[in-house]
């Protein structure tokens, strides 16, 4: 199994430890893992801006990177779900088609391609908020949603529940966007630091002392809001926490 690590330029320019987690992570569970070092952006922001001809280098540039790779692995559903769902800059070659086909958010990845489900070196003995990004939820639909009737399922949380002394506390609005949206928050700050605002006070009132993640730039945005509203609350990614970080 030929898998690339694909760690987006947020993370890699403000969260390396989530980076490092992931590639521990997947050595622990097995996989062998490559990183190219010529990897840069996705291709996102531009296409999320209306700026979608913009994004055609670095889409060129992702897909010979990652070309050949039985399984694309990133910490990160929106840059997953820009490759998977919205990668069309570019020429739809077969081996473009073959790189989106290839590309999974990390949960996913475990959780449908792996299988695993216990983590025996992992314990984080604090209560935990769960947040989902829309991308993650409503694009690689990770979990039920409430606006669709539907059995319910959750597949950050399955993982989080097989680690020791991992409480989860219930947000009453656990699936509402926290306003981050990428260039969202900066065309429309107003609207995404009040959304971001309800967010956290939202997992504070219900005992959360961490936010567990899938989803670093939530997390930005959120931790953000908490600190300007003095609110206690930690935010750590899911890949932290499953390769046994326990602060």
């Amino acid at each position: 199994m030929k898998v690339a690590l694909f760690v987006p330029c947020y993370v890699d320019a403000f969260f390396p430890e989530v980076g490092i987690a992931t590639l521990e992570l997947l050595e622990r569970l097995g996989c062998e893992v490559d990183f190219p070092l010529d990897q840069t952006c996705c291709g996102q922001p531009m296409a999320n801006s209306g700026c979608h001809p913009d994004a055609a280098a670095t889409e060129a540039l992702f897909a010979k990177n990652f070309a050949g790779y039985d399984y694309i692995v990133g910490p990160s559903g929106s840059c997953t779900h820009h490759v998977r769902d919205q990668f069309t800059a570019i020429e739809q070659t077969p081996e473009v088609q073959q790189v989106r086909r290839n590309t999974y958010e990390l949960v996913e990845f475990i959780h449908d391609v792996l299988k695993v489900r216990e983590f025996p070196w992992a314990e984080f003995p604090h209560k935990v908020g769960l947040h989902i990004g829309c991308a993650t939820l409503r694009g690689l639909r990770e979990a039920s949603t409430s606006e669709i009737v539907e059995a319910p399922f959750n597949k950050p949380r399955q993982l989080l529940s097989a680690v020791k002394g991992l409480e989860f506390v219930e947000p009453r609005r656990a699936d509402e966007c926290c306003g981050f949206g990428g260039t969202f928050s900066v065309f429309e700050e107003p609207v995404s630091a009040k959304m971001g605002y309800d967010k956290v006070n939202d997992h504070h009132q219900a005992g959360a002392a961490y936010i567990v993640t899938p989803d670093m730039s939530c997390a930005m945005h959120q931790r953000g809001c908490a600190e300007r509203q003095g609110l206690p609350l930690k935010f750590i990614h899911i890949a932290q926490v499953l390769n046994g970080a326990r602060v």
